[in-house]
């Protein structure tokens, strides 16, 4: 990787977007995975790069729903295995979830490399690798997402799916599932059809769902109840909408006043 100087005020995000570039090299992360990554870091600059409260309600229902699930799902593609490996697998631990690699831009070198990044992470079981005729697939889905385990995904009631595409979300949410998302655009396809969705960088949002769910998994089913039935998705959106307007015009009266 890259060496950062540490004191480069950007520092952490720029380690990031080497490691990314770095797992691309590796066939870890496909080219289109880069442009995505960046995307996120502009919503996230709005974010000051830091989890705003809101972001920490998500959360907090989006692990209620993992601890409640009967076969609970997180879905892994190659940013999420490069960024937040260690938080996604201790966060299967503690909420009884399983991993399944899931990729767009599927092969089976892709697959065998974060499958590994996994198992080095302390991984015990990784679905969705070499899945070959025992395959399943989501209906309305025509490009390689469709492929998922039958084991996994395809049989989860609930899927968590960190930095998704919007038509495969559509498609969970169409076979009765609940999506769980993480997503620093609260205005796309995948943030609007979740059932819950985090406006978050990933690597915050997975460790702190360890962290959340360390707290909440010796709560009682009705008490996780009680967390989702006082949760209201299309608010929280609102809520992540209004605190990055807010932010750009404080950050432009501040550049404004600094000129």
């Amino acid at each position: 990787m890259t060496e950062i100087p540490p004191d480069h005020p950007r520092y952490l995000s720029l380690k990031e977007r080497h490691g990314i570039i770095d797992g691309m090299h590796q066939k870890i992360v496909a080219e289109a995975g880069l442009i995505a990554h960046g995307r996120g870091e502009a919503f996230d600059y709005l974010l000051g790069e830091k989890t705003p409260d809101y972001a920490l309600e998500q959360e907090k229902a989006a692990v209620a729903h993992l601890l409640l699930a009967k076969n609970s799902v997180i879905s892994i593609n190659g940013n999420v295995a490069i960024l937040c490996p260690d938080s996604l697998v201790q966060l299967a631990e503690e909420t009884g979830a399983k991993l399944e690699v899931n990729l767009f831009y599927r092969t089976v070198e892709r697959e065998q490399n974060i499958k590994q990044i996994l198992l080095d992470a302390g991984a015990k079981e990784i679905l969705g690798v070499e899945l070959g005729e025992t395959a399943a697939t989501i209906p309305e889905i025509t490009h390689n997402r469709r492929i998922v385990d039958p084991e996994g995904i395809f049989k989860a009631d609930v899927v968590f799916v960190p930095l998704e595409d919007g038509d495969r979300t559509m498609a969970l949410r169409k076979m009765g599932k609940i999506v769980l998302c993480v997503d620093l655009n609260p205005l796309s396809r995948t943030s609007v059809w979740s059932n819950v969705t985090i406006v978050n960088h990933v690597r915050r949002a997975a460790q702190e769902m360890v962290d959340i769910a360390k707290e909440l998994k010796n709560l009682s089913r009705e008490k996780l109840s009680e967390i989702l039935d006082n949760y209201d998705n299309n608010s929280m959106l609102k809520d992540s909408v209004k605190y990055m307007a807010e932010r750009l015009l404080t950050l432009s009266q501040e550049k404004l006043q600094e000129g």
